[in-house]
């Protein structure tokens, strides 16, 4: 990759890992569906009047916006806001990517590798002692509707495979005219204090509105659809490994999180089974180059 490129995704990584940290706080203004549906309301208005559908779909553009925008974000922010930690938040999220395997092996019939296999396992031993250390406390059911967003997400991921290849960033905008309204009416039939946190908005709210819609959604997403055109998704994909580090990070400098010894234990585990998924394989072809040599 060219150094500004790199420079781009790290970029990308930061933004995206921060992410977590601002939806915490964006969380103390505003009820998570109606939060949810403020940052889709925002990603979209005024993007779509500058950015073209071209020949994507209308049924791909609905189905995405449903599983990404509406049940795994809808998910995510419920999630947090009942008590999910954002740095945990923002590693137990990736347990997407086994899920992905998982569902593209059912679906689409590509079964995953040794060395992914392997990693799967690690993962859910992982996230298992999450559960296992949170099965009491009042971060449980957060816990499992963040592992219900990363199934969303995998469901997402299938979906876009089913698509082929697309402009992400085009996609990504027109998805997100789809989540607002059923984003508000499920918040009109069970949240409360909508127009409370409106119209007693502050500009932190404000900010908060502004960085998950325009920053974390439009701007990140443009980074992410200008990589995948110049390199391969093999290539790139690997950098969002430093997103969970970024929140876990940012978490603790910003919103004074500290896991503790036995989610500190099971996070290196999720981390590690995340790791051989995306590189098991390399690592392994590195390995035999080597003997022979």
């Amino acid at each position: 990759m060219k150094t500004l490129d790199i420079f781009l995704a790290i970029l990308l990584t930061l933004v995206w890992g921060f992410n977590f940290v601002v939806i915490e706080v964006g969380l103390g203004s505003f009820p998570p569906i109606l939060f949810s549906a403020l940052r889709f309301i925002c990603a979209a208005f005024p993007a779509i009047l500058f950015i073209k559908r071209r020949n994507i779909r209308w049924r791909w553009i609905i189905l995405i916006g449903f599983s990404l925008g509406v049940v795994m974000f809808g998910l995510l922010f419920i999630g947090m806001d009942v008590g999910m930690p954002a740095g945990l938040s923002s590693l137990v999220i990736q347990i997407q990517a086994v899920f992905t395997l998982l569902l593209s092996a059912l679906i689409l019939h590509d079964s995953p590798t040794s060395w992914q296999k392997v990693g799967m396992i690690i993962a859910f031993s992982g996230i298992g002692l999450i559960i296992a250390c949170n099965f009491h406390s009042t971060n449980f059911l957060g816990l499992v509707l963040v592992i219900c967003a990363g199934f969303a997400w995998a469901a997402s991921n299938i979906l876009l495979k089913l698509l082929g290849k697309i402009d992400i960033f085009r996609l990504i905008i027109w998805m997100s005219i789809v989540p607002p309204l059923p984003l508000l009416f499920i918040s009109a039939l069970f949240e409360e204090g909508q127009l409370q946190a409106i119209s007693n908005m502050t500009w932190l709210g404000v900010g908060t509105i502004f960085y998950t819609g325009l920053i974390s959604t439009v701007f990140a997403f443009a980074i992410w659809g200008k990589l995948l055109s110049e390199y391969s998704p093999n290539t790139v994909a690997p950098i969002l490994l430093l997103v969970p580090i970024f929140g876990i990070i940012f978490s603790a400098l910003f919103l004074n999180e500290k896991l503790s010894s036995v989610e500190l234990a099971s996070s290196l585990l999720v981390f590690m089974g995340l790791f051989l998924i995306v590189f098991g394989k390399k690592i392994l072809t590195f390995f035999i180059i080597k003997q022979k040599k």
